[in-house]
């Protein structure tokens, strides 16, 4: 039996909304509303917060011990590290890497994806190799058909799905080979850039979606994004929405996605160097 552990990584700080994951979505802090959204993933075994060191981030660890999650407190700047050694506690198959930015991250989605990545199914989406499947160069865990499984790859892939719906998934093996053998700083800081920049490296497969959603914006990054994400849980009658629910609402009223819809997504490679 597949044991699969979800790590949502999570600080105070943010350069464009600070604290923003204890910010009120709805009645409920986002971190919160993350939390409870991947627990609702049926192939999710244990949910963890992974959070840094600093005293910046106690009321993470206060809000998680509130509600009974665990919190792994690491490194601030090698999240990699975090990721690993909060992941090492568990001695989990499967890692799920969430952000705690994403407050309309999808139950759903996260199960195709650990799906897709374990061979239990298909996926309801279009699901695509990177590479040539003849010349990988790893295997991470003999049962399973992938080492990693996500819902989005930088360019030159195209993102197709509604940014903040970010799902990956992965073996442990190979976050521990990417811990030992990772370098550069964006690999540290983004936790998973070694496993799909070298083509074969690893075996990944990519999800998209016809049609292509991907112009939407769905994360929490600025103040706009954060109305965005208050008016859409205004207006949804359950918790356990799923993204379809708010594609169908925000195209049944353009005005909503209008209000985040000048802001700047930045991309994997940006290096967070404050301190």
């Amino acid at each position: 039996m597949l044991k699969t552990i979800a790590i949502i990584q999570a600080r105070m700080k943010s350069s464009r909304l600070p604290d923003k994951v204890m910010l009120d979505i709805a009645g409920k802090p986002m971190l919160q509303r993350v939390i409870e959204r991947t627990a609702m993933a049926r192939l999710v075994d244990d949910v963890v917060v992974a959070t840094t060191t600093g005293a910046d981030e106690d009321p993470i660890a206060e809000l998680c011990s509130q509600l009974g999650v665990s919190c792994f407190r690491g490194s601030l700047q090698d999240v990699l590290d975090r990721y690993y050694r909060c992941a090492l506690n568990y001695t989990p198959d499967v890692v799920v890497r969430i952000t705690a930015d994403c407050p309309l991250i999808d139950p759903g989605l996260i199960d195709e994806t650990i799906g897709v990545l374990t061979g239990t199914t298909q996926g309801i989406g279009l699901w695509h190799p990177q590479g040539n499947p003849e010349k990988y160069g790893r295997c991470t865990h003999p049962d399973l058909p992938w080492d990693y499984a996500a819902t989005r790859l930088p360019p030159p892939w195209k993102r197709s799905y509604p940014i903040g719906l970010d799902v990956e998934a992965f073996t442990f093996n190979s976050l521990k080979i990417a811990w030992r053998e990772a370098k550069v700083s964006h690999e540290r800081e983004h936790v998973l850039p070694y496993l799909y920049e070298v083509e074969n490296r690893f075996r990944c497969i990519v999800g998209a979606h016809e049609p292509d959603y991907g112009q939407y914006r769905w994360t929490v990054d600025t103040p706009e994004d954060l109305d965005l994400a208050r008016a859409i849980y205004s207006r949804m009658e359950m918790e356990d929405f799923s993204w379809l629910d708010v594609l169908k609402l925000v195209q049944d009223h353009p005005d909503l996605s209008a209000i985040n819809a000048d802001v700047h997504h930045k991309t994997y490679r940006d290096v967070d160097n404050r301190k």
